[in-house]
């Protein structure tokens, strides 16, 4: 191979490695580019404070920082002002983004209520009228936890009451008032709020439609079920329920003792001998 030809191949070959290395570098450098910006701080509004759940945001609970582009949690704002007086349905610690999925959708969209988003996954959450005394007097609070009983006549013998706990450490959701109207004239009706299963739901529907209701307040530590089986009227006096009586026609005829049939004397005479100062008497039949 003469010169020429050794020197146009070399350089044939140099030219495809800068080649190759200039595109390893650009290729490297736009890696590198990306990653940057992706690191590159943003602007994101995050709680200044802890939010706690129902609450609504005040400009003083936001401040705006710097975050990673890359890790922005979706739903989150540029500016504190679209989310001030926006409803918290979940509980916003200090330094968390505040995301659309932690606010209460606004007025008019799908899911707006606020209850909606407190009521656990497969639970409900139910309504009933209490009054102030069966309310334990105004006590409770969102999040105490309730036993419910039920007071109504036996099924068995009504002229009997039963007082009995039909739930157990129901948490309460809410306590509020509704107006109802009554003889023509508003009157404000206590309720509360629970949490609970279906079966659960059903029980407090169906003794609030049978009985009177009465809630009991639980020790905030004290969730250990109950072993009653409910107090009789009969079992508060001490007295045993009187028994309904058999009808006279279903009643079995008593049986007489049979008397013994007393013996017949037999007939009989009697013959008397005289023999000087001795006298005797001897009985034949007839």
């Amino acid at each position: 191979m003469t010169r020429p030809s050794t020197v146009a191949v070399v350089s044939v070959f140099a030219l495809l490695f800068a080649v190759a290395a200039a595109w390893l570098s650009y290729t490297y450098l736009q890696k590198e580019m990306a990653t940057f910006k992706a690191v590159q701080p943003q602007r994101i509004v995050v709680a200044a404070t802890d939010i706690p759940v129902g609450s609504t945001i005040k400009e003083a609970q936001l401040k705006v920082t710097s975050w990673p582009k890359d890790s922005i949690p979706p739903g989150s704002s540029r500016e504190p002002e679209p989310l001030v007086n926006r409803v918290a349905v979940r509980p916003i610690n200090g330094g968390d983004a505040v995301t659309e999925a932690k606010l209460k959708p606004r007025s008019g969209a799908p899911g707006s209520g606020f209850m909606t988003y407190v009521v656990p996954q497969g639970h409900r959450a139910v309504t009933v009228a209490v009054n102030e005394v069966a309310g334990v007097a105004g006590f409770l609070t969102p999040s105490d936890r309730v036993d419910v009983v039920v007071t109504m006549p036996l099924p068995e013998n009504e002229r009997d009451s039963i007082s009995r706990i039909v739930l157990e450490n129901a948490p309460v959701l809410a306590t509020g008032q509704i107006t109802d109207q009554k003889g023509g004239k508003p009157v404000v009706v206590p309720t509360v709020t629970l949490d609970l299963t279906p079966e659960e739901s059903e029980k407090l529907v169906l003794s609030a439609s049978k009985g009177s209701l009465q809630l009991l307040l639980r020790n905030i530590s004290d969730s250990a079920p109950v072993a009653s089986r409910g107090i009789t009227v009969s079992r508060l006096l001490g007295v045993q329920a009187a028994r309904t009586p058999q009808p006279v026609a279903n009643r079995a005829p008593l049986a007489r003792p049979k008397r013994e049939a007393k013996p017949t004397p037999e007939a009989s005479y009697t013959l008397v001998i005289v023999r000087g100062s001795e006298k005797s008497s001897r009985q034949y039949p007839e």
